[in-house]
């Protein structure tokens, strides 16, 4: 494993998290696949190539990992996450409640969004990927990249706005 390959997997966790967890909706499924995508991107180091997006190569194979599970899931049967709940602790001020009752209802908001629009939001506006990456991410047009985002953001502003 070449050292540059493994530093900048590390220095990618907490992004690969976040994608990991939009797509599982679970932080142990999220944990799974984010050790299963670094496992895939460690074995296969020698694909990558240098002088392109290292991020996106990674979102890639963690994509395609989490369609095999669902593929599997399908056949196996879904497993459910009995960690769901969670509580607020050790905040005593009005105003951190506050934010994360905010937090969690954008959150259900965009849980409630169809998976590819939820998808293309976390990469272009969380992980500030290009259209254009995010299209090869994706593996659709840079088109349907900016109508799916365009989409998830009306429905964003109008749900927090109703809210």
């Amino acid at each position: 494993m070449p050292t540059a390959i493994g530093q900048e997997l590390v220095a990618l966790l907490p992004r690969l998290r976040r994608f990991a967890l939009v797509l599982c909706r679970s932080s142990s499924q999220a944990d799974d696949l984010v050790q299963s995508a670094c496992e895939r991107a460690l074995a296969n180091a020698d694909r990558w190539t240098p002088g392109t997006r290292f991020d996106a190569w990674v979102f890639r194979i963690m994509r395609n990992n989490w369609i095999d599970h669902l593929r599997r899931s399908r056949t196996e049967g879904m497993s459910h996450d009995i960690t769901t709940r969670t509580e607020i602790v050790g905040d005593a001020g009005e105003e951190p409640i506050l934010n994360r009752l905010l937090l969690a209802e954008v959150q259900q908001i965009i849980g409630g969004m169809p998976r590819e629009q939820r998808e293309v939001l976390l990469l272009v506006c969380v992980e500030e990927l290009a259209y254009r990456e995010a299209a090869e991410i994706l593996g659709v047009p840079v088109g349907t990249v900016m109508s799916r985002l365009a989409r998830a953001r009306k429905r964003l502003v109008e749900m927090t706005a109703a809210a």
